[in-house]
């Protein structure tokens, strides 16, 4: 009985093996149309309240931080009811959770008055089982890709893992970036998903997370760049993936559902505020609080992940290495995902010892929900602070108010990804400072040339890495060092410190991170897989 037992397995092993292997064709091949972006000239009202704007700003951009979920969530559902011709958006995840359906609802909503909705989401966190989408799907406006399938809603779990076993290098590869725009005029880019999580709305996580508000010529960058991954070989259209079948009744039920939702969570998540007064009024009025500035879009081509190569240069990563190197004074680093690898350690002595400040704020072992990258992170964690790099790591659990980086008593974990440059530029995207984002997610990143703008997101730092925030992590010196040694202790060579109460605490291991993630983050680092951190 065991014996054939495993032959059926390892036949069923062979089978989905040789259909993995098999080779998929381009999403060209399948009947989809190539459409591309409204022309920034068209007609629309987000243009006649922008354009006097414009013209008092020449070749300038404008923007306005979005460092609170709430914020984000309103700006968003704002955003899909401001469009009158065309709704974009393009994410690596989107939930059908609470506001991942408000937000659904809101591009329904955009739909039923005639705009195009085109929706361009990453595989790796789709499901075929997201009904709402997957109907959504059927509306004459609505449009949804999927993007790098590695699998289909064709084929069961089975086949989909023996997928991600049998094509790990086509599996690793993703779409990392996160926009939305709307007719061409407002694009809202930053380090944001959909889903409860990111918008102060997840009972269990909340990630802290900040994204810009982009108005003017910046934008026709970020369409530009949307439309050669919405036309690319990979962008595959979810009908041709998906074996759920809807009517037109199954529509009409789903545009209930989403009615209903609305009308019970839109108060209790705060969604509804900025729908109030239209953004093209408010920009008229010069209430929507944008800062103008000299910007540049860097953006990763569907390239890196078609045809990889590895002569590749990310776009993003060069033009942030540039402006680093260029430093005067300081560099700020806000990366949850932070592995800076041999080089970026020598990178950064290069610029300590010219007196130029780094400090960085990235997660601690405790708030992170990657342990594998902290594996990454970890032992560089020594020749940085040699370095005379600043480290802080941002702590699992908030008690204050939802303000920017700091937040509710869910465990909070970071999730911003910014950079500013001497208090004067700004670069803020998807983009984290490890070797996934460099050699093989697609990334995209604004970079804002306003020392307004960059010492808000400076402030916003410096707030998150206060000892009640976030904890600093030091060299032992000799006295410390000294005293574990008179009380027995294993010797650290680093102290983490942090403000509890008023008291200070001091560790000498990843603090309140337990012992099932610190065993992780050992076996992790026993693996040969730094390049895919």
């Amino acid at each position: 009985m065991v014996s054939t037992t495993r032959q059926i397995f390892l036949l069923c092993c062979a089978a989905a093996f040789l259909t993995a292997c098999a080779t998929k064709p381009p999403a060209t091949a399948f009947d989809r149309q190539v459409t591309h972006a409204l022309p920034a000239t068209a007609d629309t009202p987000l243009r006649e309240a922008l354009a006097p704007l414009e013209a008092k700003h020449p070749e300038q951009s404008g923007f306005r931080v979005l460092a609170n979920g709430t914020d984000a969530l309103q700006m968003r559902i704002a955003l899909a009811r401001a469009a009158t011709k065309t709704l974009d958006m393009q994410y690596y995840i989107a939930n059908e959770d609470t506001t991942g359906k408000l937000l659904l609802g809101a591009a329904l909503y955009a739909a039923d008055h005639g705009v195009r909705v085109r929706m361009l989401v990453d595989d790796l966190n789709f499901k075929d089982i997201d009904r709402i989408m997957a109907g959504l799907d059927t509306h004459e406006n609505i449009e949804i890709r999927v993007f790098n399938p590695f699998g289909s809603a064709q084929e069961g779990l089975f086949e989909r893992t023996a997928n991600l076993f049998t094509q790990i290098g086509h599996f690793t590869r993703r779409m990392h970036n996160k926009a939305m725009i709307a007719d061409n005029q407002l694009a809202i880019v930053g380090g944001r998903n959909l889903g409860d999580e990111y918008f102060s709305a997840s009972e269990t996580l909340q990630f802290r997370d900040l994204d810009v508000l982009a108005a003017g010529p910046i934008v026709a960058d970020v369409s530009a760049s949307f439309d050669d991954y919405w036309n690319s070989e990979l962008a595959y259209p979810l009908r041709a993936l998906n074996k759920q079948k809807f009517d037109q009744k199954e529509l009409d039920q789903t545009r209930d559902d989403l009615r209903h939702h609305w009308r019970t969570n839109a108060d209790p998540y705060n969604a509804k505020p900025l729908n109030a007064t239209p953004l093209a009024a408010q920009i008229t009025s010069e209430q929507l609080g944008l800062t103008w500035a000299d910007a540049e879009f860097r953006v990763d081509l569907p390239e890196k992940i078609e045809h990889p190569s590895p002569d590749y240069v990310s776009p993003p990563l060069a033009r942030l290495r540039e402006l680093m190197r260029d430093a005067q004074h300081d560099f700020l680093i806000v990366s949850p995902y932070f592995v800076p690898h041999a080089a970026g350690v020598q990178a950064a002595s290069e610029l300590t010892h010219r007196g130029i400040r780094i400090a960085v704020l990235t997660n601690s072992l405790a708030a992170t929900d990657a342990v594998a990258v902290q594996a990454g992170y970890s032992p560089f964690r020594v020749p940085l602070l040699k370095a005379g790099v600043e480290l802080y790591e941002f702590r699992p659990r908030q008690e204050t108010p939802n303000v920017g980086l700091v937040g509710s008593r869910s465990r909070a974990s970071l999730h911003a990804k910014a950079y500013v440059i001497d208090h004067k530029i700004l670069v803020i995207g998807s983009m984290n400072l490890d070797p996934r984002s460099a050699n093989l997610n697609t990334e995209l990143a604004l970079v804002i040339h306003s020392p307004e703008l960059a010492n808000q997101v400076a402030r916003i730092f410096e707030r998150g890495t206060q000892p009640e925030q976030s904890y600093h992590v030091t060299l032992a010196d000799s006295a410390q060092l000294a005293y574990l040694r008179s009380i027995g202790a294993p010797l650290s060579p680093l102290v983490w410190t942090d403000v509890e109460n008023g008291e200070t605490r001091t560790y000498i291991f990843d603090p309140q991170a337990g012992f099932y993630r610190n065993v992780l983050t050992g076996l992790f680092s026993l693996l040969p897989v730094n390049s895919e951190l």
